[in-house]
């Protein structure tokens, strides 16, 4: 079984599965669920009994450069209606950087879910229009499925990186803190 199939049977069958459908409903420009709740339902599914990480929320990007912040607590307000059980953090990842200090500005969904701090956080999955899975995995999926807790290249002198990674490893002790390889130009 490929990777993205294997993560597309691990997540069906959970609270991303369920929440996933509904995401796709709102129709928010170029979607992509992400993050803490991909990351944790593949660590808890592979690690379980060991690991305690849970869902704490649904983090959505989006990219929509005429969009403003009523579009993304529309969007949380209708996911939130729905499922009253369960947080929402969308984020339209074009204005992002107006209203996150230190950013840069993204050019797609894509970018920003690039700059993740984790590699197994900068996984993406979503519905298209009929129903099929789609993924976005740019660091490849490796790191996610042996619970690697490398940061990504933006973030690899982050303390905040370092911190996260620390608290991952409190509630699930059986991951593992990568180590990314240096490159020399020749």
């Amino acid at each position: 079984m490929d990777s993205n199939t294997n993560l597309q049977k691990i997540l069906a069958d959970s609270p991303v599965g369920v929440v996933l459908r509904a995401i796709s409903l709102v129709n928010l420009p170029n979607w992509w669920l992400a993050g803490g709740a991909v990351r944790n339902t593949v660590w808890r599914t592979i690690f379980n009994p060991q690991c305690e990480l849970i869902i704490n929320d649904f983090d959505i990007a989006f990219f929509d450069e005429q969009g403003n912040r009523s579009q993304e607590l529309a969007a949380k307000t209708i996911l939130t209606q729905k499922f009253p059980g369960y947080e929402f953090d969308v984020k339209n990842q074009a204005s992002f950087a107006r209203w996150r200090p230190g950013r840069r500005t993204y050019t797609s969904t894509e970018d920003g879910i690039c700059e993740w701090l984790h590699t197994a956080t900068a996984v993406g999955v979503r519905l298209d229009p009929q129903g099929q899975w789609q993924f976005f995995t740019p660091y490849g999926l490796d790191d996610l499925f042996n619970g690697i807790i490398l940061p990504t290249p933006v973030h690899t002198h982050n303390p905040k990186a370092q911190e996260k990674a620390t608290s991952f490893l409190q509630k699930c002790p059986c991951l593992k803190i990568g180590v990314r390889e240096k490159s020399f130009d020749p």
